[in-house]
């Protein structure tokens, strides 16, 4: 399928304006909330393309003294410039970083995912390629996501060019989401297999991307700071694009050019919640005991200055942006969703149900909304999100002007504990279970006043893969799942299998599908909750 970001959506006056060439005609309110949908989540990857995010972050003053400028903190420039950089979205970063350094950049490597150069070319997004005479060298790897004999190539690659730097030397780090399995570099004995297994294992348990990264930095020479102690004596400036909730800058891709948080003490109890420590190989156990080698122990970070330069709450801002233009009554709930899809699934439509009960009148809808609301209090409390307040969030919907659609943004990443061996990813599985929730409210007293309103739900994923997978995320609303019955299909047991993918690809020609491509940026997830009255 073509990719949808061939062409952007003119973004509004009140809103920011990118200047890439993907241009389009603007989202009308008469559209479908698909077609809103797929506008609004154009937008928000449009605000975090790499290339304009860096470009206003690092400047370059040339003259007789020259200068790189990174947030307003200067460094002196001779020809001792050389650059790094690893994860979804550096090729992009690295496109506008050669752009801006021109002859100033000596030399430099990036460790980018399998194909995205190809992808970027077919797609028309040649500003995020390199010149053909670049100075940087491009590594792919880690074929759907995943560590392999290729990343760890680029990530030896890497190492070496950090090792050979001096005191006198530069060394520009780009890195973004994705950057874990693009900078694989085992410490000795364990593998490249043992640690891929381990972490694989870790993730089909429900492990989230803080207690991955945890037990990927114990286990890495370059994570956890151990880039930046290889650069060592060199100046080391870091420009990060955040994938992770909170943007803490030690989880980040592991945390290269930061100190660790993190002790071996928290990697054993992340493995014992998980019931992996007494299956862990002989080399990993002697890598945590601190038997193999120092790599852990506290150094100097005075010579790294790391700056985030974007993130999901830059994202979803552009989406508000463009949600109101169309007018909507938006908010943003929270850039920290997190928790388990189908826990996530329930709190989604929960929330859906008090709003569209919010108009009616009457002792009896009164009783259904307190029943409703302590059912989402409830399982607020439970999800522990950050920053997402519920009972705020309907307070300031139920005080502004009445009758408008409403559009609820949200962001962060969900866990999928897997107990089948189909195909999905977590934003696929999200839509289909808030589809499930809402088709099983309907059948009880609050949710009847669903049949009132169009409702539809977004979950995509920035980067573009969702998984294993070839969509960015899908589309769903409360009568899909009726739909589907009716064509033979049963969401139940696609859910129970993990296997979206397959439910999506084959209902309805694969309609709900939200295809991109890989668009070269990564912020993690962004979820969009689009309600309007029918016939409104």
């Amino acid at each position: 399928m073509a990719s949808l970001f061939k062409g952007w959506p003119v973004v509004g006056r009140a809103c920011w304006r990118s200047t890439s060439c993907f241009t389009r005609e603007a989202a009308s309110p008469n559209m479908a909330l698909q077609e809103h949908g797929l506008h609004l989540f154009r937008s928000a990857v449009a605000r975090v393309l790499p290339g304009p995010m860096l470009k206003r972050a690092l400047v370059l003053e040339p003259g007789e003294c020259p200068r790189l400028v990174l947030h307003g903190r200067p460094f002196e420039l001779r020809r001792n410039l050389y650059l790094v950089g690893f994860g979804k979205a550096v090729l992009g970063m690295a496109a506008a970083a050669e752009d801006i350094l021109g002859d100033y950049l000596f030399q430099g490597v990036i460790s980018v995912p399998q194909g995205i150069q190809e992808t970027l070319q077919n797609t028309g997004r040649r500003a995020m390629l390199l010149k053909p005479q670049s100075r940087i060298q491009v590594m792919e790897g880690a074929k759907h996501n995943l560590p392999d004999r290729a990343a760890l190539k680029a990530a030896n690659a890497i190492r070496d060019l950090a090792e050979g730097l001096t005191a006198g030397d530069l060394l520009l780090v780009l890195i973004s989401g994705g950057g874990s399995a693009l900078l694989p570099a085992p410490i000795p004995p364990v593998t490249l297999e043992e640690k891929e297994t381990i972490t694989r294992l870790l993730a089909s348990k429900g492990a989230t991307i803080h207690e991955l990264n945890t037990i990927r930095k114990a286990l890495s020479l370059l994570k956890g700071g151990g880039l930046a102690r290889a650069a060592y004596p060199a100046q080391v400036l870091s420009l990060i694009l955040s994938d992770v909730i909170g943007d803490p800058l030690d989880i980040i891709a592991s945390g290269p050019t930061v100190a660790s948080s993190h002790s071996t003490q928290d990697c054993f109890h992340i493995l014992t919640r998980y019931n992996m420590l007494d299956t862990l190989p002989q080399s990993v156990q002697t890598v945590l005991s601190g038997s193999a080698t120092g790599h852990n122990t506290p150094k100097d970070y005075s010579h790294v200055f790391n700056v985030v330069i974007g993130s999901n709450r830059l994202a979803l801002e552009e989406a508000r942006c463009q949600a109101e233009e169309l007018g909507y009554l938006t908010l943003v709930l929270s850039d920290a969703v997190c928790g388990e899809v189908s826990t996530v699934a329930r709190l989604y439509s929960l929330l859906i149900q008090l709003i569209c009960l919010s108009t009616a009148r009457g002792a009896r809808t009164d009783l259904l909304k307190d029943k409703v609301e302590a059912a989402l209090s409830g399982l607020e409390a439970q999800l522990a999100i950050p920053g997402l307040n519920c009972t705020h969030a309907l307070k300031a919907l139920q005080e502004s002007q009445a009758g408008r659609p409403v559009c609820l943004l949200a962001g962060g990443e969900t866990t999928v504990q897997l107990r089948g061996s189909g195909k999905g990813g977590r934003n696929q599985e999200l839509a289909l279970r808030v589809a499930l929730e809402l088709h099983r409210a309907k059948s009880t007293e609050a949710g009847s006043f669903l049949e009132k309103y169009e409702i539809m739900f977004l979950s995509g994923g920035t980067d573009g893969q969702d998984g294993p997978t070839e969509a960015a995320g899908a589309f769903s609303s409360q009568e899909l799942v009726r739909e589907a019955e009716q064509e033979g299909f049963n969401v139940e047991t696609f859910l129970s299998n993990n296997d979206s993918y397959t439910f999506f690809t084959e209902f309805q020609k694969g309609r709900h599908l939200l295809m991109t491509g890989l668009t070269g940026t990564n912020v993690m997830d962004v979820h969009a909750i689009l309600i309007r009255a029918k016939g409104g």
